[in-house]
């Protein structure tokens, strides 16, 4: 099961769930205080810092309960983001008319996403039902600079199951009323875990709570977590136009077959690898896939290239950077293509490379392979990976 289809399952859990107790009419009690556990103790409010006037969500907020109490007694704005239609309706029943409430039935992520942001962002025990890969990208871009988070998940459910080392859900049961139960999917990682996503995300982490269960024989375990977005320095150019160009950055696709190297030729003459110039916006691997691609019909994946370094050279005045590239695995058969500047494809064995290779070719061949007999016009390399590696003959097509 994939990490949607875990969220799937959630969603549908938990509107069984408030639908089970809509139809129970059980009521939604007020809080006078918020519990990040599943008791009233530990602490509470106070480490949302003072939200007067500020613009707070509450995400996964369930009955909106905690919500409210943040709007009526700590004088904050909030917005009460909840995906369960049966969960939201109770909440709208019983808090639908609080000033300052706003109380919104949406997907967490496509709301993260859509919103303005928000000065502070909490849940409580929500985090736990949606991937961490999915949820906090979209919680950094909601949440202002140096904005508040705060947020509570499972640590140790009720068997005594401790949390997990790697990023998957994993089986729970939501309990109903008359002792039923719900399967759920929930993803209950380590602290450490936890940490290294939110960091990974820009999001910092600067204090972790535990909050057990208050009788002795019971091993349910919260951890609180008190965290912030990362404050940025700003950057800015220079001036408003664009500098003049000085310099040009391309790539050289290597790709090294039972039959030698590929290349093709220009309609100008020269012998190429397949190649050309970044463009705005490109990483350097994109480039390649994109390059080889439109010039010879091969597919590739960004994961299948490796980068071996930066050529620097010129041309006249003008620096000339090229990135030599070793593409490690390929669909299909190299071809001419429409409208393409270099054609006629073939494979080259390495001791009968043909003369009039175009020079930012040459200088990535000698590159990946020094004892290359190329001559070309000097090139400072400055290499990304080993020479071990780039040299090495364990790259293959699929085609």
């Amino acid at each position: 099961m994939n990490s949607l289809e875990s969220e799937a399952v959630n969603a549908r859990a938990w509107t069984t769930y408030g639908t089970h107790h809509l139809r129970r009419g059980t009521e939604v009690p007020d809080v006078d205080r918020v519990s990040w556990g599943f008791w009233p103790t530990g602490p509470g409010a106070e480490v949302l810092g003072d939200l007067t006037g500020l613009r707070v969500l509450d995400l996964c907020s369930g009955l909106g309960k905690h919500a409210a109490h943040l709007v009526r007694e700590h004088g904050a704005t909030v917005d009460a983001v909840e995906a369960s239609a049966g969960q939201h309706a109770r909440a709208v029943a019983r808090y639908g008319d609080v000033p300052g409430l706003t109380l919104i039935h949406a997907d967490a992520v496509e709301h993260l996403y859509q919103a303005e942001p928000y000065d502070v962002i909490y849940s409580i025990h929500g985090f736990a039902y949606i991937d961490p890969h999915r949820l906090l990208p979209a919680l950094r871009l909601a949440l202002k600079r140096g904005g508040r988070l705060v947020f509570s998940v499972l640590h140790t459910n009720s068997h005594g199951h401790g949390p997990s080392s790697s990023v998957a859900p994993r089986a729970e049961i939501l309990p109903l009323a008359g002792g039923e139960g719900q399967g759920i999917e929930m993803w209950v990682l380590t602290p450490k875990l936890w940490e290294d996503l939110c960091v990974d995300n820009g999001l910092l982490i600067d204090g972790i709570d535990a909050l057990d269960a208050p009788e002795d024989d019971n091993p349910v375990s919260v951890r609180l977590y008190r965290g912030r977005s990362r404050t940025l320095a700003s950057s800015r150019q220079r001036f408003t136009r664009p500098p003049k160009p000085t310099a040009m950055l391309g790539v050289g696709a290597i790709l090294h077959g039972p039959h030698g190297v590929l290349l093709g030729v220009h309609r100008h003459g020269t012998i190429e690898l397949p190649g050309g110039t970044v463009e705005p916006g490109e990483s350097l691997k994109h480039t390649v896939v994109r390059e080889l691609y439109e010039e010879t019909g091969c597919r590739a994946h960004e994961e299948d290239v490796i980068l071996l370094g930066v050529l620097v050279g010129q041309v006249g005045p003008v620096v000339r950077a090229t990135v030599p590239a070793i593409v490690t695995r390929w669909d299909g058969e190299p071809a001419t293509q429409p409208n393409e500047s270099v054609g006629d494809w073939r494979w080259h064995p390495l001791d009968q490379l043909p003369d009039g290779l175009f020079v930012p070719s040459g200088q990535c061949l000698t590159a990946w392979r020094p004892e290359l007999a190329i001559e070309h016009p000097v090139a400072h390399f400055e290499p990304f990976a080993s020479r071990a590696r780039a040299a090495s003959d364990r790259y293959n097509c699929c085609g």
